[in-house]
């Protein structure tokens, strides 16, 4: 970690129009769980579908390609990016600055909000607020690093990681069940179905095999970033 990346890092994202996206999706999150709320619909079916399908099946995972991809993907577009490899920073520890940076901000604009829909619907019952808090939680760490890879080894990682996130995890993830192993939503949901004792929350990936792939994932994303930018050239090619 090194602080005067973090700091720069942090202040790049929140100061450009992205944050504006990064506000816009969980307020949609917080407005449909009021809605139901006043409609009284706060059953444990409803909130749990508003939960998959919304907080982890659509929001997290273009929160994390807005987060992941613009801790570092601007830079190396625009060129500012040779400044900081310039400097006397290890590359590894520049990639892993940036994912902590992203991992943050999935902790603040998809983490909480997500705990604070759960909890406006159902207060604790059932769990179903803090599994789900903990599902995008960790697959927002899992998104952070594969989004953050994805802006360093390509310069169309925005749209790679549209198509990724809409056909690959909604569609192929979500209604194959042989790719459902290899999907971040899938691993997010069997984090909140663990801790939720809902009836109506079942998760498609065992636990077994979840979490040593969000490791895998996360690490190995990481890590791969920074070799990376390791060979990364100086005068701007990628």
């Amino acid at each position: 970690m090194n602080s005067v990346v973090a700091g720069i890092t942090f202040r790049a994202v929140l100061g450009r129009r992205r944050v504006l996206l990064l506000l816009l999706l969980p307020l949609v999150l917080l407005g449909l769980a009021v809605l139901l709320r006043a409609l009284g619909s706060t059953d444990e079916k409803a909130a749990i579908t508003l939960m998959q399908v919304y907080a982890i099946g659509t929001m997290l995972p273009l929160l994390g390609l807005i987060a992941g991809t613009g801790t570092i993907a601007p830079e190396i577009d625009d060129g500012t990016i040779i400044h900081l490899l310039s400097k006397p920073i290890s590359r590894p520890v520049i990639a892993t600055t940036k994912f902590a940076v992203a991992a943050v901000l999935l902790a603040a604009f998809a983490t909480v909000p997500t705990f604070l829909a759960g909890y406006l619907l159902l207060r604790g019952e059932a769990g179903i607020a803090y599994g789900f808090a903990v599902g995008s939680l960790v697959g927002g760490i899992a998104y952070a690093a594969v989004f953050l890879l994805l802006g360093v080894v390509t310069r169309h990682a925005v749209t790679i990681g549209i198509i990724y996130a809409v056909v690959w995890e909604n569609l192929v993830g979500g209604y194959v069940p042989g790719a459902r192993n290899f999907s971040i939503q899938q691993w997010a949901q069997t984090f909140a179905a663990e801790i939720s004792t809902s009836g109506f929350l079942t998760a498609s990936v065992s636990m077994g095999f979840a979490v040593p792939a969000v490791l895998i994932v996360t690490v190995g994303s990481v890590v791969w970033a920074g070799q990376r930018l390791r060979v990364l050239s100086l005068t701007g090619d990628e």
